[in-house]
């Protein structure tokens, strides 16, 4: 019998915001966000969507870093 606290059954999900980072490959707003937010020594890595859209509101971000994050946001519940 297996127990609800075995390993092989706790899903492993990557932080949104390392997931966002792995993304500076792709040649969209996804990828901008992406380069941008590694390039930002203050980016929330460990953070989810709020961590991030706060740090993009402290930085005064332009609307569209705002809709690149909710278009990434919705890629990354997909997976």
């Amino acid at each position: 019998m297996t127990s609800a606290r075995d390993d092989r059954y706790l899903k492993t999900e990557q932080p949104f915001g390392r997931w966002l980072i792995g993304q500076v490959a792709r040649e969209d707003a996804i990828g901008a966000l992406a380069r941008s937010a590694k390039a930002d020594s203050k980016f929330p890595k460990d953070g989810d969507f709020e961590a991030i859209s706060r740090r993009l509101n402290e930085l005064q971000a332009e609307g569209e870093m705002h809709v690149a994050l909710e278009d990434a946001e919705g890629a990354w519940l997909s997976l």
